[in-house]
């Protein structure tokens, strides 16, 4: 049986990285590689000297491949990944799916009705340690989590200007890293209903106004069974360090949590909470940056289909919605 064929839209670092990390498993193989930079397609080249390089997704499509990778600028994102889907191609994109969750159904709507695979790197899940915690919430073994606090704090902002435009990145930071803790905590605690939503949203330390995007975030949600989930997030904050994560789930009979060590963005530790003791869960360091890449590359090679998990990617576009709607 031949292995599916890829193209790879957008090479920069994140898309060059998921592209080895995908081509790593050996499931899959590039056919095409496209990018508006000639360094990042050079680039690319290193990793599947063999690949077409052209101009586009029309051009890539034209070569009827298997599957397309999305590392484009968000605005794009829903946009090309229709066209994909309805070109024949299953689709890995790179978050957000849609700028709201009108255009994330979109998509799904246009992945179901060609049954197609849908995936969005929401690579947190794959952390050891969030596999570890995931098992112990699934299990009983923290009783009935009764709230979730989840951080995620750049001291950095993004470098391209896109991201500052609301109109092609759908938000600010609460777009760009919330959506991976929203995500996370759903995934986690099996999708539950999300009953109230409340938020506030700064920019430059004002509240959010006009067209800017936030800089700073916070928002609480309320999920059916009573668990409150608290969300602060922020670009370019004053932290005293290069960033700080942390999923934390408390329950009746104990907690769990994720959190970054030493600021760093890659580094993470996983530990289980019994009173004032403490276990750990998987420490660092761990190679967990390419593994939802190279999962949807591994499910593709056995079967193209929809996954009707991919329906749960409106759930998290729609709390995002409604944190930027304040309700």
């Amino acid at each position: 049986m031949s292995r599916p064929k890829i193209g790879f839209l957008g090479v920069g670092w994140i898309g060059r990285h998921r592209m080895e990390a995908m081509l790593a498993t050996g499931a899959v193989e590039a056919v095409a590689i496209a990018d508006t930079s000639p360094e990042m397609v050079a680039e690319a080249a290193k990793l599947a000297p063999d690949a077409a390089v052209v101009d586009g997704l029309d051009a890539m499509l034209a070569l009827a491949p298997d599957g397309v990778v999305i590392a484009t600028p968000s605005a794009l994102h829903a946009a090309q990944s229709i066209q994909a889907l309805q070109g024949g191609a299953a689709v890995f994109c790179q978050k957000p799916l849609g700028r709201d969750a009108a255009e994330a159904a979109r998509v799904v709507a246009a992945a179901r009705a060609a049954d197609r695979l849908l995936s969005v790197d929401f690579s947190y899940r794959f952390t050891a340690g969030m596999q570890a915690i995931s098992e112990l919430i699934r299990g009983g073994e923290l009783g009935r989590v009764f709230a979730v606090d989840l951080v995620f704090h750049n001291a950095y902002g993004p470098d391209k200007p896109w991201f500052y435009n609301r109109a092609q990145s759908g938000g600010g930071c609460v777009m760009d890293l919330g959506v991976h803790l929203v995500d996370l905590a759903l995934w986690a605690l099996g999708f539950p209903v999300v009953e109230g939503v409340t938020s506030q949203l700064f920019a430059a330390g004002q509240p959010l106004a006009g067209d800017a995007v936030e800089d700073f975030a916070t928002a609480s949600f309320t999920l059916a069974g009573g668990t409150v989930v608290r969300l602060a997030c922020s670009w370019r904050l004053n932290a005293g360090r290069d960033a700080e994560i942390g999923a934390a789930f408390y329950g009746t009979n104990g907690g769990a949590g994720l959190r970054n060590v030493g600021g760093s963005f890659y580094d993470f530790v996983a530990e289980r909470y019994r009173g004032t003791s403490t276990e750990t869960l998987a420490s660092p360091p761990e190679e967990w940056g390419g593994r939802a890449a190279a999962d949807w590359a591994q499910r593709l090679a056995v079967s193209r289909a929809f996954d009707p998990d991919a329906e749960r990617l409106i759930d998290v576009a729609r709390v995002l919605d409604r944190i930027y709607a304040g309700r």
